[in-house]
């Protein structure tokens, strides 16, 4: 059993709310005790664009912040459709709360694509994303014959790593950064080159694409999950710390 003091130091980067929960996941899996500093690497903004003229039979949504885009936007037609296909679970049960009826594809964009192809639903659909994505959900269910349109209804503004967050970076205390999103290890990759690191590194990863954002930097040791969900990524810091401490 890793003890306190052995534990690395928490570095969580992505928006607050979402930096808070997983601060708590964190706590419960290994003890009130943890060192986390929390510095968001971006930020979400959400926009109040006027929707785009149906009509719509389906809404797809990729994230709790759409969804929060979606039932905060000032002038939503009331036409709208009450179903949703969803990423994954999380941003279902957020959608379920705002009034949805939702189906989970529970993993990442690839799976949620896949699912809605099985599911060849009439009608045309309308995904609700951000301004940064990766990958063309709308694009890929059009040209398979589903006609989809792209609905920029928020932004992730970039912001600089803290000053906490810096002098962490700089120590010599072991620092561990759950990385859940491709643009965010881009930008955190992009921030370790305007520190004095120093600290021993290690990074636990979504998926490949995250892994990715990183080979620039050849000193962090990888921690990846076996699947994209946030259960799996808390699962591969767990191994990860069972293993060091191994005699």
């Amino acid at each position: 059993m890793t003890t306190q003091s052995q534990m690395p130091a928490f570095l969580l980067t992505r928006p607050l709310a979402y930096s808070q929960r997983y601060a708590a996941t964190l706590q419960h899996c290994f003890g009130p005790g943890l060192s986390i500093t929390i510095s968001p690497l971006i930020a979400p903004r959400l926009l109040q664009t006027p929707f785009p003229t149906g009509p719509w039979d389906w809404l797809i949504l990729t994230s709790e912040t759409g969804v929060a885009a979606y039932a905060q936007h000032p002038a939503r037609p009331s036409d709208l459709p009450k179903r949703a296909f969803c990423v994954g679970d999380r941003t279902a049960k957020a959608a379920q709360q705002a009034g949805l009826e939702t189906i989970s594809a529970d993993a990442d964009a690839v799976a949620l694509i896949a699912l809605i192809q099985k599911h060849s639903p009439d009608g045309q659909l309308l995904h609700i994303c951000g301004a940064h994505r990766r990958g063309d959900v709308a694009g890929n269910l059009t040209n398979s014959g589903i006609p989809t349109k792209a609905f920029v209804l928020y932004e992730q503004e970039q912001r600089p790593l803290s000053v906490q967050a810096a002098n962490l970076l700089s120590g010599k205390r072991p620092v561990l950064a759950p990385l859940f999103s491709p643009r965010t290890a881009a930008i955190f990759a992009g921030a370790l080159a305007d520190t004095s690191q120093k600290a021993p590194l290690i990074c636990a990863t979504l998926s490949d694409a995250v892994t990715d954002a990183l080979a620039q930097h050849k000193d962090i040791t990888l921690c990846p999950a076996a699947k994209p969900t946030a259960a799996a990524l808390t699962d591969a810091i767990k191994k990860y710390l069972a293993a060091r401490q191994a005699p």
